[in-house]
């Protein structure tokens, strides 16, 4: 288990455990995927000698709390604003990078792994938090894997019409999949909420940058249409010259 005083955010909230412990009102924790918030929150419970709850909803956290007095939930979201409880919110490692290569440290020392680790294993972004870097570190221990450096930034929408500039944000979105995916397809699809073959429509549109496959050139018909659209006005306007 990684060590709290390791968790992202742990100067800001670590001296005050002791107290939150003490307080009479149930706790809730939440935070980011990965973050450490059912680490924290299982951990605190124990202190405690009260039960924990991971909640999948605010809803859910709240119906379950109003059964355990002095419980703690685990969550995704802030608690319900009507709630009676202490809320503590765990940070991501974005925020906290510097907690980055000392959480790295603690995870190869789990796996056995000795000597300096490749810097991108502690590259930011870091999506999955805790979870991800992990994952990142068992990929490059089990099948020397490193991710995919990402491009800078979200796309520049440089069009003015709406069809275009969603040709754009689907190109980086598929693109940003594929490279947290390591170009496993299988998860980049799962990443995106969409089934494999329309993985495969999207990748033969815009390309993959990980395995190095370039873009079809083919645009979906809202796209074509504006396009037409344009060309068709630009043809219909009257020559500068002739007037």
């Amino acid at each position: 288990m990684i060590p709290l005083a390791l968790l992202p955010g742990h100067a800001q909230w670590g001296g005050h455990l002791d107290e939150l412990i003490a307080r009479p009102e149930p706790l809730w924790i939440y935070g980011a995927a990965g973050s450490g918030v059912s680490v924290l929150a299982a951990e605190l419970a124990a202190r405690r000698g009260l039960p924990c709850f991971d909640a999948d909803s605010a809803e859910a956290g709240a119906a379950w709390l109003s059964e355990h007095p002095r419980g703690l939930v685990a969550a995704r979201t802030a608690p319900p604003p009507a709630l009676p409880c202490l809320a503590l919110r765990l940070p991501g490692l974005d925020e906290h990078p510097e907690a980055i290569p000392a959480l790295l440290a603690a995870l190869a020392a789990e796996e056995g792994l000795e000597g300096s680790l490749p810097t991108l294993l502690g590259a930011l972004p870091c999506p999955g938090n805790l979870r991800e870097l992990r994952n990142r570190l068992l990929r490059w221990k089990l099948l020397g894997q490193l991710p995919v450096e990402e491009a800078g930034g979200p796309p520049r929408f440089e069009a003015e019409d709406l069809a275009t500039n969603l040709h754009a944000l689907e190109r980086f979105l598929l693109h940003q999949a594929l490279r947290r995916a390591y170009g496993n397809r299988v998860e980049a699809a799962q990443r995106l909420g969409v089934s494999r073959r329309q993985l495969y429509l999207l990748i033969r549109r815009h390309g993959d940058p990980v395995r190095g496959e370039a873009a079809s050139g083919d645009l979906p018909l809202r796209v074509q249409k504006r396009i037409q659209k344009r060309r068709s006005a630009q043809n219909s306007s009257p020559d500068p010259g002739t007037r």
